[in-house]
Protein backbone atom coordinates (compact mmCIF):
# COMPACT_ATOMS: atom_id res chain seq x y z
CA UNK A 1 0.00 0.00 0.00
CA UNK A 2 3.02 2.54 0.83
CA UNK A 3 4.21 1.77 -2.44
CA UNK A 4 1.00 2.25 -4.60
CA UNK A 5 0.89 5.36 -2.89
CA UNK A 6 4.52 6.45 -3.54
CA UNK A 7 3.83 5.59 -6.79
CA UNK A 8 0.73 8.00 -7.42
CA UNK A 9 2.36 11.14 -5.42
CA UNK A 10 5.74 10.56 -7.71
CA UNK A 11 3.49 10.49 -10.82
CA UNK A 12 1.95 13.48 -11.15
CA UNK A 13 5.42 15.22 -10.25
CA UNK A 14 6.78 13.23 -13.02
CA UNK A 15 4.33 14.75 -15.34
CA UNK A 16 4.90 18.47 -13.35
CA UNK A 17 8.56 17.73 -14.78
CA UNK A 18 8.01 17.42 -18.71
CA UNK A 19 5.51 20.37 -18.51
CA UNK A 20 8.01 22.50 -16.62
CA UNK A 21 10.93 21.41 -19.44
CA UNK A 22 8.61 22.27 -22.31
CA UNK A 23 7.78 26.17 -20.18
CA UNK A 24 12.00 26.75 -19.97
CA UNK A 25 12.34 25.77 -23.83
CA UNK A 26 10.09 28.09 -24.87
CA UNK A 27 10.75 30.99 -22.56
CA UNK A 28 14.23 30.41 -23.44
CA UNK A 29 13.57 30.47 -27.16
CA UNK A 30 11.62 33.66 -26.99
CA UNK A 31 14.44 34.89 -24.92
CA UNK A 32 16.76 34.02 -27.08
CA UNK A 33 14.87 36.19 -29.41
CA UNK A 34 14.35 38.65 -28.01
CA UNK A 35 17.87 39.14 -26.88
CA UNK A 36 18.75 38.66 -30.80
CA UNK A 37 16.55 41.10 -31.88
CA UNK A 38 17.70 43.56 -29.26
CA UNK A 39 21.33 42.91 -30.26
CA UNK A 40 20.48 43.19 -33.61
CA UNK A 41 19.61 46.84 -32.65
CA UNK A 42 22.60 47.84 -30.80
CA UNK A 43 24.66 46.82 -33.78
CA UNK A 44 25.72 49.70 -35.75
CA UNK A 45 24.23 50.55 -39.31
CA UNK A 46 26.55 49.78 -42.00
CA UNK A 47 28.39 52.94 -43.99
CA UNK A 48 27.61 51.81 -48.02
CA UNK A 49 30.04 53.03 -50.41
CA UNK A 50 30.13 52.16 -54.26
CA UNK A 51 33.57 51.28 -55.59
CA UNK A 52 33.15 50.93 -59.37
CA UNK A 53 30.36 48.29 -59.80
CA UNK A 54 31.09 46.96 -56.18
CA UNK A 55 28.89 47.87 -53.30
CA UNK A 56 31.20 48.18 -50.02
CA UNK A 57 29.16 48.11 -46.30
CA UNK A 58 31.40 49.11 -43.49
CA UNK A 59 30.77 47.90 -40.24
CA UNK A 60 32.06 49.48 -37.35
CA UNK A 61 32.55 47.99 -34.15
CA UNK A 62 30.94 50.75 -31.98
CA UNK A 63 31.79 50.23 -28.44
CA UNK A 64 35.47 50.22 -30.03
CA UNK A 65 34.98 53.35 -31.84
CA UNK A 66 34.02 55.17 -28.46
CA UNK A 67 36.99 53.17 -26.74
CA UNK A 68 39.17 54.52 -29.49
CA UNK A 69 37.89 58.07 -29.59
CA UNK A 70 38.63 58.31 -25.51
CA UNK A 71 42.14 57.34 -26.05
CA UNK A 72 42.38 59.35 -28.66
CA UNK A 73 41.37 62.22 -26.29
CA UNK A 74 44.59 61.45 -24.32
CA UNK A 75 46.95 60.72 -27.67
CA UNK A 76 49.04 63.63 -28.35
CA UNK A 77 49.13 62.39 -31.92
CA UNK A 78 45.11 63.24 -32.26
CA UNK A 79 42.74 60.98 -33.49
CA UNK A 80 44.53 60.67 -36.81
CA UNK A 81 46.68 57.66 -35.49
CA UNK A 82 44.01 55.95 -33.49
CA UNK A 83 41.92 52.98 -34.86
CA UNK A 84 39.31 50.53 -35.09
CA UNK A 85 38.81 47.21 -36.49
CA UNK A 86 35.55 46.60 -38.43
CA UNK A 87 34.40 43.85 -41.21
CA UNK A 88 34.08 44.84 -44.90
CA UNK A 89 31.26 43.34 -46.93
CA UNK A 90 31.64 43.63 -50.73
CA UNK A 91 28.95 42.68 -53.08
CA UNK A 92 29.11 42.31 -56.63
CA UNK A 93 26.99 43.29 -59.60
CA UNK A 94 25.96 39.26 -60.01
CA UNK A 95 25.84 39.01 -56.52
CA UNK A 96 28.96 37.62 -54.67
CA UNK A 97 29.56 38.47 -51.12
CA UNK A 98 32.54 38.65 -49.59
CA UNK A 99 33.82 39.34 -45.91
CA UNK A 100 36.88 40.77 -45.05
CA UNK A 101 38.08 42.23 -41.75
CA UNK A 102 39.40 45.46 -41.44
CA UNK A 103 41.13 48.18 -39.43
CA UNK A 104 40.17 52.17 -40.09
CA UNK A 105 41.48 55.29 -39.01
CA UNK A 106 39.36 57.47 -36.64
CA UNK A 107 39.83 60.24 -39.44
CA UNK A 108 37.97 57.79 -42.22
CA UNK A 109 35.26 57.55 -39.78
CA UNK A 110 35.24 60.89 -39.18
CA UNK A 111 31.97 61.97 -40.07
CA UNK A 112 30.18 58.63 -41.27
CA UNK A 113 29.82 57.69 -36.78
CA UNK A 114 29.53 61.56 -36.09
CA UNK A 115 26.75 60.90 -33.78
CA UNK A 116 28.53 58.37 -31.84
CA UNK A 117 31.26 60.80 -31.57
CA UNK A 118 29.15 64.06 -30.87
CA UNK A 119 27.32 61.63 -28.23
CA UNK A 120 30.71 60.90 -26.61
CA UNK A 121 31.92 64.74 -26.61
CA UNK A 122 28.42 65.76 -24.89
CA UNK A 123 29.02 63.06 -22.01
CA UNK A 124 32.48 64.12 -21.23
CA UNK A 125 31.55 67.88 -21.55
CA UNK A 126 28.67 67.18 -19.38
CA UNK A 127 30.72 65.16 -16.85
CA UNK A 128 34.37 67.98 -17.31
CA UNK A 129 30.87 70.66 -16.03
CA UNK A 130 29.44 69.03 -13.18
CA UNK A 131 32.97 67.69 -12.24
CA UNK A 132 34.08 71.87 -12.19
CA UNK A 133 30.85 72.89 -10.49
CA UNK A 134 31.13 70.36 -7.92
CA UNK A 135 34.88 71.01 -6.86
CA UNK A 136 34.26 74.85 -6.94
CA UNK A 137 31.30 74.28 -4.36
CA UNK A 138 33.90 72.47 -2.09
CA UNK A 139 36.14 75.28 -2.28
CA UNK A 140 33.24 77.69 -1.25
CA UNK A 141 32.65 74.93 1.59
CA UNK A 142 36.58 75.71 2.74
CA UNK A 143 35.46 79.58 2.77
CA UNK A 144 33.67 78.95 5.82
CA UNK A 145 36.59 77.72 7.61
CA UNK A 146 38.58 80.92 6.36
CA UNK A 147 35.36 82.94 7.40
CA UNK A 148 36.09 81.14 11.47
CA UNK A 149 39.92 81.71 11.65
CA UNK A 150 39.65 85.27 9.97
CA UNK A 151 36.87 86.29 13.34
CA UNK A 152 39.02 83.84 15.35
CA UNK A 153 41.77 86.23 14.97
CA UNK A 154 40.29 89.29 15.01
CA UNK A 155 38.46 88.90 18.06
CA UNK A 156 39.55 88.36 21.66
CA UNK A 157 40.36 84.67 23.13
CA UNK A 158 37.75 84.54 25.52
CA UNK A 159 35.06 84.51 22.51
CA UNK A 160 36.66 82.46 20.22
CA UNK A 161 35.08 79.19 21.09
CA UNK A 162 31.67 80.86 20.84
CA UNK A 163 33.00 82.74 17.33
CA UNK A 164 33.82 78.91 16.47
CA UNK A 165 30.48 77.14 17.38
CA UNK A 166 28.56 80.18 15.32
CA UNK A 167 30.43 79.35 12.39
CA UNK A 168 29.74 75.90 12.40
CA UNK A 169 26.08 76.44 12.85
CA UNK A 170 25.69 78.45 10.40
CA UNK A 171 26.96 76.19 7.23
CA UNK A 172 24.52 73.58 8.94
CA UNK A 173 21.39 76.06 9.56
CA UNK A 174 22.26 77.41 6.30
CA UNK A 175 22.02 74.05 4.18
CA UNK A 176 19.18 72.77 5.45
CA UNK A 177 17.17 75.76 4.87
CA UNK A 178 18.19 75.84 2.06
CA UNK A 179 17.13 72.42 0.79
CA UNK A 180 14.01 72.99 3.18
CA UNK A 181 13.00 76.36 1.19
CA UNK A 182 15.77 78.63 0.25
CA UNK A 183 16.28 77.10 -2.96
CA UNK A 184 13.10 76.81 -4.61
CA UNK A 185 12.40 80.35 -3.26
CA UNK A 186 15.61 81.43 -5.09
CA UNK A 187 14.85 79.26 -8.62
CA UNK A 188 10.59 79.70 -8.12
CA UNK A 189 10.33 79.12 -11.86
CA UNK A 190 7.30 80.75 -11.78
CA UNK A 191 6.16 83.47 -9.67
CA UNK A 192 2.91 84.35 -7.18
CA UNK A 193 4.24 87.75 -7.55
CA UNK A 194 5.10 88.75 -10.82
CA UNK A 195 9.23 89.13 -10.91
CA UNK A 196 9.35 89.60 -6.85
CA UNK A 197 8.15 85.72 -5.07
CA UNK A 198 8.03 82.73 -6.38
CA UNK A 199 7.77 79.35 -4.98
CA UNK A 200 8.82 76.03 -6.93
CA UNK A 201 7.50 73.91 -3.95
CA UNK A 202 9.21 72.14 -0.88
CA UNK A 203 12.82 70.46 -0.53
CA UNK A 204 15.04 69.43 -2.79
CA UNK A 205 12.90 66.66 -4.54
CA UNK A 206 13.82 65.98 -8.43
CA UNK A 207 15.36 62.90 -8.77
CA UNK A 208 14.46 62.12 -12.14
CA UNK A 209 16.72 61.15 -15.21
CA UNK A 210 16.27 64.84 -16.65
CA UNK A 211 17.19 66.34 -13.86
CA UNK A 212 20.19 64.80 -13.96
CA UNK A 213 21.25 64.91 -17.26
CA UNK A 214 21.69 67.68 -20.13
CA UNK A 215 18.31 68.15 -20.22
CA UNK A 216 18.18 70.17 -17.20
CA UNK A 217 21.26 72.30 -17.87
CA UNK A 218 25.07 71.80 -18.15
CA UNK A 219 25.01 70.73 -14.90
CA UNK A 220 22.60 68.25 -13.17
CA UNK A 221 19.44 69.57 -10.51
CA UNK A 222 21.91 68.22 -7.97
CA UNK A 223 24.96 70.06 -8.60
CA UNK A 224 23.06 73.19 -9.11
CA UNK A 225 21.88 72.96 -5.46
CA UNK A 226 25.00 71.58 -3.82
CA UNK A 227 27.29 74.60 -5.22
CA UNK A 228 24.02 77.33 -4.39
CA UNK A 229 23.96 76.02 -1.07
CA UNK A 230 27.68 76.96 -0.43
CA UNK A 231 26.46 80.34 -1.27
CA UNK A 232 23.56 80.49 0.88
CA UNK A 233 25.15 80.59 4.53
CA UNK A 234 27.87 82.80 3.39
CA UNK A 235 25.29 86.07 4.08
CA UNK A 236 24.73 84.84 7.54
CA UNK A 237 28.40 84.41 8.05
CA UNK A 238 29.44 87.92 7.67
CA UNK A 239 26.83 89.10 10.26
CA UNK A 240 28.60 86.86 12.68
CA UNK A 241 31.78 88.62 12.34
CA UNK A 242 30.44 92.06 13.07
CA UNK A 243 28.40 91.14 16.00
CA UNK A 244 31.16 89.18 17.77
CA UNK A 245 31.82 89.48 21.61
CA UNK A 246 28.12 90.51 22.64
CA UNK A 247 25.33 88.96 20.94
CA UNK A 248 22.79 86.00 22.29
CA UNK A 249 23.90 82.70 20.98
CA UNK A 250 20.24 81.71 20.78
CA UNK A 251 19.01 85.10 19.26
CA UNK A 252 21.68 85.43 16.88
CA UNK A 253 20.91 81.61 15.35
CA UNK A 254 16.96 81.90 15.02
CA UNK A 255 18.37 85.17 13.41
CA UNK A 256 20.27 83.52 10.54
CA UNK A 257 17.49 80.92 10.09
CA UNK A 258 15.52 83.42 9.23
CA UNK A 259 18.39 85.38 6.89
CA UNK A 260 19.30 82.41 5.28
CA UNK A 261 16.29 80.66 4.67
CA UNK A 262 14.11 83.63 3.66
CA UNK A 263 15.87 86.97 3.06
CA UNK A 264 18.03 85.81 1.01
CA UNK A 265 16.66 83.70 -1.36
CA UNK A 266 13.95 86.06 -1.95
CA UNK A 267 16.07 89.08 -3.32
CA UNK A 268 18.59 86.37 -4.91
CA UNK A 269 15.33 85.49 -6.95
CA UNK A 270 14.96 89.30 -7.99
CA UNK A 271 18.45 88.57 -10.34
CA UNK A 272 19.64 84.93 -10.51
CA UNK A 273 16.06 83.52 -10.41
CA UNK A 274 15.29 85.80 -13.46
CA UNK A 275 13.36 87.96 -11.47
CA UNK A 276 12.61 91.71 -11.90
CA UNK A 277 15.95 93.52 -11.61
CA UNK A 278 17.25 90.47 -14.12
CA UNK A 279 14.42 91.34 -16.49
CA UNK A 280 15.50 95.24 -15.71
CA UNK A 281 19.62 94.59 -16.72
CA UNK A 282 20.91 94.48 -13.19
CA UNK A 283 24.20 92.21 -13.35
CA UNK A 284 26.19 90.86 -10.81
CA UNK A 285 27.86 87.94 -11.77
CA UNK A 286 28.61 85.73 -8.56
CA UNK A 287 27.86 88.12 -5.71
CA UNK A 288 28.97 91.38 -4.52
CA UNK A 289 25.71 92.42 -3.96
CA UNK A 290 23.61 89.31 -3.97
CA UNK A 291 25.95 88.00 -1.34
CA UNK A 292 28.14 90.46 -0.17
CA UNK A 293 26.40 93.43 0.65
CA UNK A 294 23.27 91.92 1.66
CA UNK A 295 25.42 90.05 4.34
CA UNK A 296 26.72 93.89 4.96
CA UNK A 297 23.16 95.41 5.57
CA UNK A 298 22.29 92.52 7.90
CA UNK A 299 25.78 93.08 9.61
CA UNK A 300 25.27 96.83 9.59
CA UNK A 301 21.56 96.81 10.97
CA UNK A 302 22.24 94.16 13.32
CA UNK A 303 25.60 95.95 14.87
CA UNK A 304 23.58 99.19 15.13
CA UNK A 305 20.88 97.23 17.23
CA UNK A 306 23.29 96.03 19.84
CA UNK A 307 25.36 98.52 20.53
CA UNK A 308 29.39 98.64 20.62
CA UNK A 309 31.25 96.13 22.53
CA UNK A 310 32.16 97.35 26.73
CA UNK A 311 34.94 99.57 26.55
CA UNK A 312 35.19 100.12 22.64
CA UNK A 313 34.33 104.28 23.39
CA UNK A 314 35.11 106.26 25.90
CA UNK A 315 32.56 108.74 27.60
CA UNK A 316 34.28 111.79 24.89
CA UNK A 317 33.76 109.70 21.62
CA UNK A 318 37.04 109.05 20.82
CA UNK A 319 37.53 104.83 20.10
CA UNK A 320 40.08 102.47 21.62
CA UNK A 321 41.66 99.89 19.96
CA UNK A 322 40.54 96.48 20.79
CA UNK A 323 43.50 94.02 19.21
CA UNK A 324 42.30 90.76 18.20
CA UNK A 325 43.60 87.32 19.74
CA UNK A 326 45.94 85.98 16.70
CA UNK A 327 46.80 87.84 14.16
CA UNK A 328 48.63 84.22 12.09
CA UNK A 329 44.98 83.18 12.43
CA UNK A 330 43.58 86.10 10.78
CA UNK A 331 45.79 85.42 8.09
CA UNK A 332 45.46 81.88 7.72
CA UNK A 333 41.81 82.52 7.15
CA UNK A 334 42.15 85.49 4.71
CA UNK A 335 44.51 83.26 2.39
CA UNK A 336 41.78 80.37 2.98
CA UNK A 337 38.82 82.88 1.89
CA UNK A 338 41.10 84.22 -0.90
CA UNK A 339 41.89 80.22 -2.14
CA UNK A 340 38.11 79.44 -1.76
CA UNK A 341 37.37 82.58 -3.86
CA UNK A 342 38.51 81.07 -7.02
CA UNK A 343 35.49 78.38 -6.41
CA UNK A 344 33.27 81.03 -5.71
CA UNK A 345 33.75 83.17 -8.66
CA UNK A 346 35.38 80.46 -11.04
CA UNK A 347 32.57 77.86 -10.25
CA UNK A 348 30.10 80.97 -11.16
CA UNK A 349 30.96 80.19 -15.08
CA UNK A 350 28.76 77.59 -14.13
CA UNK A 351 30.60 75.02 -16.70
CA UNK A 352 33.84 74.49 -17.39
CA UNK A 353 34.22 76.57 -20.39
CA UNK A 354 38.04 76.99 -20.56
CA UNK A 355 37.94 80.71 -21.89
CA UNK A 356 35.53 81.74 -19.53
CA UNK A 357 37.06 79.89 -16.37
CA UNK A 358 40.80 81.39 -16.75
CA UNK A 359 39.50 84.79 -17.49
CA UNK A 360 37.88 84.79 -14.06
CA UNK A 361 40.43 83.12 -12.20
CA UNK A 362 43.13 85.97 -13.44
CA UNK A 363 40.78 88.37 -12.74
CA UNK A 364 40.09 87.35 -8.99
CA UNK A 365 43.57 86.83 -8.15
CA UNK A 366 44.66 90.68 -9.60
CA UNK A 367 41.85 92.21 -8.04
CA UNK A 368 42.83 90.66 -4.54
CA UNK A 369 46.35 90.90 -4.77
CA UNK A 370 46.07 95.08 -5.91
CA UNK A 371 43.34 95.45 -2.98
CA UNK A 372 46.00 94.25 -0.20
CA UNK A 373 48.56 96.28 -1.85
CA UNK A 374 46.49 99.35 -1.78
CA UNK A 375 45.15 98.97 1.44
CA UNK A 376 48.86 97.74 2.70
CA UNK A 377 50.62 100.75 1.47
CA UNK A 378 48.19 103.46 2.60
CA UNK A 379 48.06 102.31 6.06
CA UNK A 380 51.95 102.83 5.57
CA UNK A 381 51.92 106.11 4.35
CA UNK A 382 49.29 107.51 6.63
CA UNK A 383 49.80 105.73 9.84
CA UNK A 384 53.62 105.65 9.74
CA UNK A 385 53.30 101.91 9.80
CA UNK A 386 52.04 99.11 7.45
CA UNK A 387 49.18 97.44 9.07
CA UNK A 388 48.76 93.81 8.76
CA UNK A 389 44.82 93.87 9.26
CA UNK A 390 44.39 96.25 6.74
CA UNK A 391 46.10 94.72 4.14
CA UNK A 392 44.16 91.19 4.88
CA UNK A 393 40.76 93.65 4.84
CA UNK A 394 42.42 94.91 1.60
CA UNK A 395 42.78 91.39 -0.49
CA UNK A 396 38.81 90.71 0.69
CA UNK A 397 38.08 94.08 -0.43
CA UNK A 398 39.29 93.84 -4.07
CA UNK A 399 37.42 89.90 -3.98
CA UNK A 400 34.37 91.09 -3.06
CA UNK A 401 34.95 94.36 -5.48
CA UNK A 402 35.21 91.67 -9.15
CA UNK A 403 33.02 89.61 -7.96
CA UNK A 404 29.90 91.36 -9.68
CA UNK A 405 32.14 91.56 -12.50
CA UNK A 406 34.94 89.35 -12.64
CA UNK A 407 33.82 87.64 -16.14
CA UNK A 408 33.76 91.37 -17.66
CA UNK A 409 36.67 92.73 -17.38
CA UNK A 410 39.56 93.14 -18.63
CA UNK A 411 43.08 92.52 -16.75
CA UNK A 412 44.01 95.97 -16.45
CA UNK A 413 40.24 97.04 -15.30
CA UNK A 414 40.45 94.36 -12.11
CA UNK A 415 43.28 95.93 -10.74
CA UNK A 416 42.37 98.99 -11.23
CA UNK A 417 38.81 97.80 -8.97
CA UNK A 418 41.04 96.21 -7.16
CA UNK A 419 43.04 98.97 -6.43
CA UNK A 420 40.08 100.97 -5.61
CA UNK A 421 38.24 98.67 -3.30
CA UNK A 422 42.20 98.73 -1.28
CA UNK A 423 41.88 102.41 -0.36
CA UNK A 424 37.97 102.39 0.19
CA UNK A 425 38.29 99.24 2.38
CA UNK A 426 40.98 101.39 4.43
CA UNK A 427 38.93 104.72 4.89
CA UNK A 428 35.88 103.17 5.01
CA UNK A 429 37.24 101.06 8.66
CA UNK A 430 38.01 104.37 9.92
CA UNK A 431 35.14 106.02 9.21
CA UNK A 432 32.88 103.32 10.57
CA UNK A 433 34.91 103.00 13.71
CA UNK A 434 36.10 106.68 14.72
CA UNK A 435 32.98 109.11 12.73
CA UNK A 436 29.87 106.78 12.67
CA UNK A 437 30.48 104.91 16.00
CA UNK A 438 29.94 101.88 14.89
CA UNK A 439 31.54 98.84 16.55
CA UNK A 440 32.72 96.31 13.88
CA UNK A 441 35.44 94.00 15.30
CA UNK A 442 36.54 92.30 12.13
CA UNK A 443 35.66 95.12 9.21
CA UNK A 444 32.66 93.29 7.76
CA UNK A 445 30.42 96.12 6.80
CA UNK A 446 33.54 97.90 5.25
CA UNK A 447 34.92 94.67 3.17
CA UNK A 448 31.67 92.87 2.40
CA UNK A 449 28.88 96.47 2.11
CA UNK A 450 30.93 98.87 1.05
CA UNK A 451 33.42 97.59 -1.27
CA UNK A 452 30.43 94.78 -2.77
CA UNK A 453 28.73 98.23 -3.60
CA UNK A 454 31.86 99.91 -5.34
CA UNK A 455 31.83 96.46 -7.34
CA UNK A 456 28.70 96.21 -8.23
CA UNK A 457 28.52 99.98 -9.37
CA UNK A 458 31.86 99.25 -11.25
CA UNK A 459 30.04 96.71 -13.24
CA UNK A 460 28.72 100.11 -15.07
CA UNK A 461 32.25 101.83 -15.32
CA UNK A 462 34.35 99.19 -16.64
CA UNK A 463 34.45 95.82 -19.07
CA UNK A 464 31.99 94.75 -21.81
CA UNK A 465 29.16 96.40 -20.12
CA UNK A 466 30.11 99.51 -19.50
CA UNK A 467 27.44 102.60 -19.99
CA UNK A 468 25.39 105.13 -18.07
CA UNK A 469 22.40 102.94 -18.85
CA UNK A 470 24.11 100.01 -17.04
CA UNK A 471 24.69 102.29 -14.21
CA UNK A 472 21.74 103.15 -13.81
CA UNK A 473 20.69 99.49 -13.71
CA UNK A 474 23.74 99.26 -11.11
CA UNK A 475 22.38 101.71 -8.45
CA UNK A 476 19.02 100.83 -8.84
CA UNK A 477 20.09 97.08 -8.05
CA UNK A 478 22.41 98.76 -5.16
CA UNK A 479 19.29 100.57 -3.58
CA UNK A 480 16.46 97.87 -3.99
CA UNK A 481 18.74 95.22 -2.06
CA UNK A 482 19.72 97.54 0.76
CA UNK A 483 15.81 98.97 1.33
CA UNK A 484 14.58 95.10 1.25
CA UNK A 485 17.19 93.81 3.40
CA UNK A 486 17.72 96.72 6.14
CA UNK A 487 13.27 96.12 6.45
CA UNK A 488 13.50 92.64 7.01
CA UNK A 489 16.24 92.94 9.50
CA UNK A 490 14.55 95.46 11.34
CA UNK A 491 11.59 93.51 11.35
CA UNK A 492 13.44 89.87 12.77
CA UNK A 493 16.08 92.71 15.17
CA UNK A 494 13.56 93.99 16.92
CA UNK A 495 11.67 91.36 17.36
CA UNK A 496 13.65 89.30 18.45
CA UNK A 497 15.07 91.82 20.58
CA UNK A 498 11.70 92.25 22.40
CA UNK A 499 11.00 88.57 22.73
CA UNK A 500 14.51 87.74 23.37
CA UNK A 501 16.99 90.20 23.82
CA UNK A 502 19.75 90.72 21.68
CA UNK A 503 22.88 90.79 23.98
CA UNK A 504 24.48 88.85 26.67
CA UNK A 505 24.82 90.91 30.08
CA UNK A 506 27.70 92.55 31.02
CA UNK A 507 28.84 89.68 33.26
CA UNK A 508 29.05 87.42 30.77
CA UNK A 509 30.70 89.97 28.40
CA UNK A 510 33.29 90.42 30.24
CA UNK A 511 34.16 87.02 31.63
CA UNK A 512 33.82 85.71 27.77
CA UNK A 513 31.19 84.32 25.89
CA UNK A 514 33.33 80.54 25.82
CA UNK A 515 32.52 80.67 29.55
CA UNK A 516 29.22 82.32 29.74
CA UNK A 517 26.87 80.67 26.53
CA UNK A 518 29.41 77.34 26.40
CA UNK A 519 30.71 76.84 29.55
CA UNK A 520 34.61 76.06 27.54
CA UNK A 521 37.24 77.89 26.82
CA UNK A 522 39.33 77.91 23.39
CA UNK A 523 42.72 78.14 25.27
CA UNK A 524 41.99 76.94 28.98
CA UNK A 525 46.04 76.91 29.87
CA UNK A 526 46.60 79.73 28.50
CA UNK A 527 43.71 81.67 29.81
CA UNK A 528 44.27 80.49 33.50
CA UNK A 529 47.92 81.48 33.30
CA UNK A 530 46.40 85.01 32.66
CA UNK A 531 43.97 84.44 35.04
CA UNK A 532 46.80 83.64 37.84
CA UNK A 533 48.92 86.55 37.34
CA UNK A 534 46.55 89.15 37.33
CA UNK A 535 45.24 87.87 40.61
CA UNK A 536 49.00 87.89 42.23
Amino acid sequence: MLRSVETREYGRPGMMRWLIVVMALFVGFSGANVMAEEKKEEEPKPVTKVAGQITEEWFYDKEGLIKALGEAEANKEGVKSAEIWGEIVRTSPTGVVEKSPAKFTLEETKGVMGEVGAELADIGLFTTNNLWIMLAGCLVFLMHLGFASLESGLTRSKNTVNILFKNTMIICIGLLTYAIAGFALMYPGSWSIDGFLGYAGFGVTHNDAASNSPEYAAYTYHTDFFFQAMFAATAATIVSGAVAGRVKLSTFLIFSTLFVGICYPIVGSWKWGTGWLDGLGFYDFAGSTLVHSVGGWGALIMVILLGPRLGKYNKDGSANSIPGSSMPLAAVGVFLLWFGWFGFNGGSVLSADAAGVSLVLVTTSLAAAAGGLAAGLISWMHDGKPDLSMGLNGILAGLVGITAGADQMAVWEAVVIGLVAGVLVYFAVIAIDRTFKIDDPVGAISVHLVCGIWGTLAVGIFGAKASMAQLGYQAVGVLAYGVATIVFCLVVGLALKAAMGLRVSESEEIEGLDVGEHGMEAYPDFQTTVALQLER
